[in-house]
């Protein structure tokens, strides 16, 4: 992810709610059924789900799933996108080289089928607010409307937008979906076929348009950095704003705050934007302390931290000197609390203050909405009172 990679306060669709958005994300062991080269640098992961857990891997298009397994003797998550629509039985993610990656150099080389890793059931809030469609539920496609959607994405970030893309092209024969896909060169250009099979298959409702940042193109506005300039012209040449009912944003931080700032100056509402990252713009930031040792005095000054998890309270006591998170404190008496990228990205580790009064540091995440009703990110927030109590189940 994204955090995609990020998760706000969005329903599986509009018609019965918010257990699929919002659902708190389980663990379970899914063999690997097939590993396709995308690129050189990329390789599409599909994992094969048994009957009994069809329920618990439902998903929207947009969301992501976290893959967990051990390496060199500790234990890596990582957050990806779900990059096919609603499929029962199956689950597919694009895994990306990162320059010093961990587990997407090892995937890239290693991955095979047969391969079982724990991958958690899918959640995330980069969906359309639109009734659409769904796995479970097509009798709520809604053709009501002409509906028009518009997506930016770099890189990697093309793994939730093209699931997206494909389910409502497919859902409603009056969907106008435009994609700037954004890349250094052509051979890093994932999905290629697949982009250009929807372009086939929709050549009057799906447009396609991409930039090279290392490419010279016959155009110039589709070659080189999508920096203001270029996306000024984006909007004035090739996208219209004021008849798009929704904006999917997916990559780097740079280029979404661009976008939604860019959007915003021209007075796109805020909630017509859908945004999810797949860097926060501070890559050399602790991901949120997690796992950090911290040695507690009982004698000496301490928050103490209260929370409820599947039913059950949890306390841990804190240092105050040690400013440790929410998330890291209780990973230290329960293992199983929530998580993925530990950034303020992907939303996983979303809960509600109770009680107490706290600080929290990134939320690229959380809904302004949401925010309002008390929610957090624990991996992000700290308490700023003697006690605070947070809720995992709410």
């Amino acid at each position: 992810m994204t955090t995609s990679i990020p998760e706000a306060d969005a329903a599986r669709n509009q018609a019965d709610g918010a257990d699929t958005g919002k659902r708190r994300g389980t663990f379970h062991p899914l063999a690997v059924s097939e590993v396709r080269r995308l690129t050189d640098e990329a390789i599409e992961v599909t994992f094969a789900v048994p009957g009994e857990l069809q329920g618990q891997y439902d998903y929207v298009p947009g969301q992501y799933v976290a893959l967990r397994t051990q390496m060199e003797g500790q234990e890596v998550r990582r957050s990806y996108s779900i990059c096919a629509e609603p499929k029962p039985g199956e689950i597919r993610v694009a895994i990306k080289r990162d320059i010093g990656g961990l587990f997407s150099n090892w995937a890239n080389d290693n991955l095979r089928a047969g391969d079982v890793l724990d991958v958690m059931s899918p959640t995330g809030a980069f969906i359309s607010k639109h009734t659409m469609t769904e796995m479970n539920h097509p009798e709520n496609i809604d053709t009501s409307a002409e509906n028009v959607f518009v997506a930016f994405a770099a890189g990697s970030g093309i793994t939730p937008v093209i699931s997206i893309a494909r389910t409502v092209l497919a859902a409603d024969p009056s969907v106008r979906f435009d994609l700037v896909y954004a890349n250094k060169a052509a051979m890093d250009v994932m999905f290629v076929e697949e982009l250009a099979d929807l372009k086939d298959k929709y050549p009057s409702r799906f447009a396609l348009h991409h930039v090279l940042s290392r490419e010279q193109r016959i155009s110039p506005l589709l070659s080189g950095r999508i920096d203001a300039e270029k996306l000024t012209s984006l909007f004035d040449n090739v996208l219209r704003t004021d008849d798009v009912d929704e904006w999917f944003l997916c990559g780097p931080f740079e280029l979404v705050q661009l976008c939604r700032d860019t959007l915003a100056a021209r007075g796109v509402p805020a909630e017509k934007i859908r945004f999810e990252l797949f860097t926060t713009g501070e890559p050399t930031k602790p991901q949120g302390n997690i796992g950090r040792p911290v040695d507690v005095d009982p004698n000496a000054d301490n928050f103490e931290i209260n929370f409820r998890l599947d039913g059950l309270s949890g306390k841990v006591a804190s240092p105050k000197h040690a400013r440790e998170s929410v998330l890291n404190a209780a990973l230290r008496v329960r293992p199983d609390v929530p998580f993925a990228c530990a950034g303020g990205v992907c939303g996983t580790c979303r809960a509600k203050v109770v009680s107490g009064t706290f600080e929290m540091d990134e939320n690229y995440a959380l809904e302004p909405e949401e925010i309002e009703r008390g929610y957090v990110l624990t991996c992000q927030t700290r308490p700023t009172s003697d006690e605070l109590t947070v809720d995992y189940d709410a």
